[in-house]
């Protein structure tokens, strides 16, 4: 299966590079292709532009960066995304590439049916680290919307269906035992795609 998985995290020593490694390494395992895409490293302008959407509703060629983005979304099969929960969303850096690489007419469409989602087919999973326990974010009843704006408000919008999302909470207070569970969800994870 031809996985890309779209990182989002500044710190190269976080738990999130864990998961990444982890992700990554038993997807390999199993036989299946792997890119990354690191966006604080990728030479990816997250900034959609005046100029972009000028562009796209003019219906000249796409900037070559959303380009290969885009070209890398189409090839993959699953779609996974890592990332740290901040201010109850995703990072900027990956807002803003759905923002530019998820376009009308690529990730969806309109027309007299109403918006159809594109991208049918593929599988996604959403790896989300948080600094609050779980019992936090229930006490504020937030826990269910988390991740809503990335799995329904982006993903299902845009056709894919097959969402599975693992949010690893306490991460800052958890002890080495903890976080070896944690990765240990992330292997089973990996290992529940037929290679």
């Amino acid at each position: 299966m031809n996985c890309l998985v779209v990182y989002a995290h500044p710190n190269p020593e976080s738990f999130n590079h864990a998961i990444l490694e982890t992700l990554t390494g038993a997807l390999r395992a199993q036989g299946h292709e792997v890119r990354i895409r690191d966006l604080y490293t990728a030479p990816f302008d997250p900034v959609l532009r005046a100029a972009d959407l000028r562009a796209a509703a003019a219906g000249r060629p796409l900037p070559e960066d959303v380009r290969r983005e885009q070209e890398a979304v189409a090839w993959a099969e699953l779609l996974a995304f890592i990332y740290p929960l901040w201010w109850f969303d995703r990072p900027a850096v990956l807002k803003g590439w759905f923002d530019r690489v998820f376009t009308n007419g690529f990730a969806f469409r309109f027309d007299e049916r109403g918006i159809q989602g594109l991208l049918q087919g593929k599988r996604a999973f959403v790896l989300v680290t948080a600094g609050g326990r779980e019992a936090d974010f229930e006490a504020i009843g937030a826990r269910e919307h988390l991740l809503h704006p990335t799995t329904e408000g982006t993903l299902r919008f845009c056709g894919i269906e097959a969402v599975t999302d693992l949010v690893f909470y306490g991460v800052p207070l958890a002890d080495d035992a903890e976080r070896a569970a944690m990765l240990e969800r992330v292997e089973a994870l990996a290992r529940s795609l037929s290679p």
